[in-house]
């Protein structure tokens, strides 16, 4: 008598069934109890590659030589791109705080540009939210930045005033911080921003809370700031001042303006306490070589082109400058060349009153000054 075989020998408790069963495809229930209509068969769930969000410090380390390069030629374009191929996730915030905080070691020039980056970058690297949300980490580290930085509350101020006036922050951020901050450098920082912001036209003024780099500047804007740099050096005295005042503006090709407006400035006087004053300035200028010998030397000739005009408003133009330019030879910055061509008191050119107003001898004023400067 045969045994008949029930289960082809692939069942049973405690097998996995027969050889090579597992590439057949199982026939699906859908009345099983365990049946998933989400499952992978029915194609509707899709498989997507996770990548690790990156630390703070790897960040930082992919961060910083993209804006330090970026300082260098100054495409924001070229700055999205590179960041936009950095798995940033939901620290895309960190982006402005870095930014920020480079701008602070650096001159004005470059905080401007780090102010039109943030501005290039919303939307399209970073929200609004993000923009908020850096400026507050930045408000609750002014404590180690004013560290490095010594003005830190106040550039931060300037940088989150000049936000809002590009639309990258609301308004309402600075009031949202009112009386909830404890930190004095914050509560500094929210206090600057709002007096900009308050100050009539403010918003528009703001274009310029750094100044435009260098050579961008247009020349009113150049020859009104250091006018007024000069005036305020006169009322308060103050050198130091004075200098770093000049070098923020950071056009030395353009120094031979404050020259020139320094010599007008004490002929207009007419005081020998701005002589003194203009005099100590100038050295000063000149042992630091701010001002290089080459733009003393035309910043005064300038004058000297320009004294048939000045003399018109100032009958005694000719003698205030020979004492003036005396001064300056004494106190050591003035070369040869620039003593030799200025205009002698045998060029004076008054105006008598029967005249009429004519100036005597304008031909021969004409050329002589032509012959100075050829």
């Amino acid at each position: 008598m045969g045994m008949q075989t029930l289960k082809g020998g692939a069942g049973g408790k405690g097998v996995w069934g027969k050889p090579g069963s597992e590439l057949q495809e199982v026939d699906v229930d859908m009345n099983d109890p365990n049946y998933d209509s989400d499952s992978l068969d029915n194609g509707d769930i899709e498989l997507k590659t996770i990548i690790p969000e990156m630390s703070d410090e790897d960040i930082k380390k992919n961060t910083e030589p993209i804006i330090l390069e970026y300082l260098e030629h100054g495409d924001t374009g070229e700055a999205i791109l590179a960041f936009d191929e950095i798995p940033f996730g939901s620290k895309r915030f960190m982006i402005p705080v870095i930014a920020v905080e480079i701008a602070m070691d650096h001159k004005p020039s470059h905080r401007e540009m780090t102010s039109v980056l943030v501005s290039d970058l919303y939307g399209r690297v970073v929200t609004q939210k993000d923009i908020g949300r850096a400026f507050d980490m930045l408000l609750k580290n002014l404590s180690d930045l004013i560290l490095d930085t010594p003005d830190a509350p106040t550039v931060l101020g300037n940088f989150i005033a000049r936000a809002i006036a590009d639309d990258c922050l609301p308004p309402k951020f600075v009031q949202s911080y009112k009386d909830k901050v404890e930190c004095d450098h914050a509560r500094q920082a929210l206090l600057r921003a709002d007096t900009l912001l308050s100050m009539k036209h403010g918003l528009v003024r703001l274009d310029n809370v750094w100044g435009v780099g260098g050579g961008l500047r247009p020349v009113k804007y150049l020859v009104r700031q250091m006018n007024l740099l000069l005036q305020e050096y006169l009322s308060s005295g103050d050198l130091h001042e004075a200098q770093r005042c000049l070098m923020d503006l950071e056009v030395p090709h353009f120094h031979h303006e404050l020259v020139y407006e320094a010599v007008v400035m004490v002929i207009e006087a007419i005081s020998g306490q701005v002589e003194e004053a203009m005099c100590r300035l100038l050295k000063i200028l000149s042992s630091a070589i701010i001002i290089t010998p080459d733009l003393m030397e035309r910043g005064f000739l300038r004058v000297y082109e320009d004294m048939p005009d000045i003399c018109l408003d100032v009958p005694l133009a000719y003698t205030v400058l020979e004492r003036f330019v005396e001064r300056c030879h004494k106190a050591g910055f003035l070369t040869d060349p620039v003593i030799k061509k200025m205009p002698s008191r045998g060029r004076k050119r008054f105006v008598s009153e029967g005249d009429g107003g004519r100036v005597k001898g304008e031909f021969e004023s004409v050329s002589s000054r032509n012959q100075v400067f050829v």
